[in-house]
């Protein structure tokens, strides 16, 4: 069983990242740390942590940076970098998950593999009274689930579900794993990136390119997004010609990343 490092991306909703550590406090198997990647939220959000690491299982680490506008790509890879599991799990800080949603991860991890998560969409009555009861258990049959068959726990049928293989189609960085290994060998994600959109997309495009294969995990380690308004996405465009200049040129490596700077960044 691969040690692994539980991410959770978060920014300014404290709610919703209290039901996601209380969800993973009901983990039948915990990992071996959590590390809350907070893209410069205000003190409501650090409390919620202070709050939680008094007694929290495992490790519970805040990482944090000045709020400088949307900077996602920037705040997953510092808590890569300060992560020590060789296994990656990477959530949303609005992400709800089953209990068996670790185990199901460590069972499913393969090396040469990324894992591309699903989720359950929750609609907004349920999820407005999960965040007042400050309740994380979701009955499969409960009203409001907007895709039900995604909360299926069915753990013998995720190896035989393929889904898409290319990055271009349903990837999601609110529900992905990887092999530290895999991201340093990509040099992690492209801080390039700010604003919403395609930062996990061109991230999974070079993991392909270099040999990694992606993996398709449904009924197994289930999710629950809480639902939410969109976020602006005024900067879309230039993150899609970033994007598309990747795969264009077949890279393997980015330029501004884990460690900083590679001369041989587009090789």
């Amino acid at each position: 069983m691969p040690s692994a490092s539980l991410v959770i991306a978060t920014y300014n909703w404290p709610e919703a990242l209290d039901l996601v550590l209380r969800s993973v406090r009901a983990q039948r198997q915990m990992p071996t740390e959590v590390l809350v990647a907070d893209d410069g939220s205000g003190e409501a959000t650090r409390h919620v942590v202070t709050a939680h690491q008094t007694d929290f299982p495992v490790p519970l680490l805040h990482v944090w940076h000045e709020d400088r506008g949307f900077r996602l790509a920037a705040i997953r890879n510092e808590a890569i970098r300060r992560a020590s599991g060789d296994y990656i799990i990477q959530i949303d800080g609005d992400m709800v998950l089953h209990p068996r949603f670790v185990a199901a991860h460590a069972r499913f991890a393969q090396r040469g593999a990324y894992v591309q998560g699903s989720r359950c969409l929750l609609g907004p009555n349920l999820t407005q009274a999960l965040l007042r009861d400050r309740q994380h258990a979701v009955a499969w049959f409960a009203a409001d689930l907007r895709n039900r068959q995604n909360a299926w726990y069915l753990p013998w049928l995720a190896p035989f579900v393929r889904g898409p293989r290319d990055p271009n189609r349903r990837t999601r960085g609110c529900h992905m794993a990887f092999w530290r290994d895999d991201l340093c060998l990509v040099n992690g994600y492209d801080e390039s990136f700010v604003g919403w959109g395609r930062e996990d997309s061109e991230l999974a495009a070079r993991l392909i390119h270099s040999g990694i294969r992606r993996r398709n995990f449904k009924f197994g380690a289930v999710a629950y997004h809480l639902w939410h308004e969109e976020a602006c996405r005024g900067r879309f465009s230039v993150n899609e010609s970033r994007y598309e200049a990747t795969l264009r040129e077949k890279r393997r490596r980015c330029l501004h990343g884990l460690v900083g700077e590679f001369p041989e960044a587009v090789v």
